[in-house]
């Protein structure tokens, strides 16, 4: 199958792109692969990207796939070990990583799941993600994120929001995953925008602050009026020509602003980390500052790969 390979980032420093790699970080999502190569300091000494993502491939295609991305790094003399993480261990990707049921807690977040691979020079394993009893809930990726933040911040206990199509809301206490909500917002967005009567009058990308501050504010207020506001958004178009821009805005709001209401009680004079994409996580933050919520923002790539760092230790610690 043939995909798309981009090279990120190179080290500047050249005695750092002529070291050894030490293991291998893969980030494992639907629609995108990313890798990087990292030495014994834990510094990433490659870093890769593949429109190969889980979505696309089937279970035996998981393995040629990945080493057609970092072959140039393997060498016969030695095994390298590959952390995963992502979508590629669920039941539809290479392996099924399973799941920890909360509370996780430092020492849980250590496990990580063997897959056999057919190419003895590298040892594989996927990390698992978390699954809540009651009420239901599961989350997939979303926990190493929260592992790198926990290794950058050991002492947080909080809420950390991480935003996206299914954005999670986990309560943090003692390093530990104790409880979470998903909200689908980011889903909704979607359907609503490209696939409803809505997206007559939503297709501008331009963005109003005013018209999106002023919709979360109304739905906090009456989060019951949510479905007749989505409706008249569409009727503002139609009976008062009200622009694109101010209707996409205003519906981003209103779901946002749904969101946070049923969350209160996760975010509500707590600490609140926001962990994503600086766009999608600074709309959630501009959103929590109309509530005079304290909300501080974490970059969603860097603490991806902090978090594969995290699990890389614990392996390391666990083979002393």
């Amino acid at each position: 199958m043939a995909s798309s390979v981009e090279r990120l980032s190179e080290p500047a420093n050249p005695s750092i792109r002529e070291q050894t790699p030490a293991w291998i970080g893969v980030d494992w999502g639907t629609s995108n692969l990313r890798v990087w190569v990292m030495n014994s300091d834990n510094h990433p000494l490659h870093a890769l990207e593949s429109s190969a993502g889980m979505g696309t491939l089937e279970p035996s295609q998981f393995e040629p796939t990945l080493l057609g991305l970092i072959e140039p790094y393997l060498d016969a003399s030695r095994v390298l070990p590959v952390i995963c993480c992502g979508m590629v261990g669920a039941r539809q990707g290479w392996s099924d990583a399973g799941y920890l049921t909360t509370p996780v807690d430092q020492q849980s977040r250590a496990q990580a799941h063997f897959t056999q691979t057919n190419d003895k020079r590298i040892s594989v394993h996927i990390l698992p993600g978390v699954k809540q009893l009651s009420p239901a809930d599961v989350m997939r990726g979303e926990e190493t994120q929260i592992a790198g933040l926990l290794l950058q911040t050991p002492t947080f206990s909080g809420t950390v929001c991480l935003p996206g199509t299914h954005t999670k809301w986990v309560s943090i206490e003692n390093s530990t995953i104790n409880s979470f909500q998903t909200c689908m917002s980011g889903e909704l967005f979607a359907l609503l925008s490209k696939q409803s009567v809505l997206r007559h009058s939503v297709q501008s990308e331009n963005w109003s602050d005013e018209a999106f501050d002023q919709a979360v504010a109304s739905v906090i207020e009456k989060p019951e009026t949510l479905a007749s506001a989505l409706f008249s958004l569409r009727a503002e178009s139609l009976v008062n020509a009200v622009p694109d821009e101010v209707l996409r805005s205003r519906l981003s709001g209103l779901l946002i602003g749904a969101e946070l209401a049923s969350c209160r009680s996760l975010w509500s004079d707590k600490k609140v980390m926001i962990v994503g994409d600086a766009k999608l996580a600074g709309l959630y933050a501009q959103a929590m500052s109309t509530l005079d919520s304290q909300v501080n923002l974490v970059e969603g790539d860097a603490m991806t790969l902090s978090g594969l760092i995290a699990n890389y230790q614990s392996q390391l610690e666990l083979q002393r």
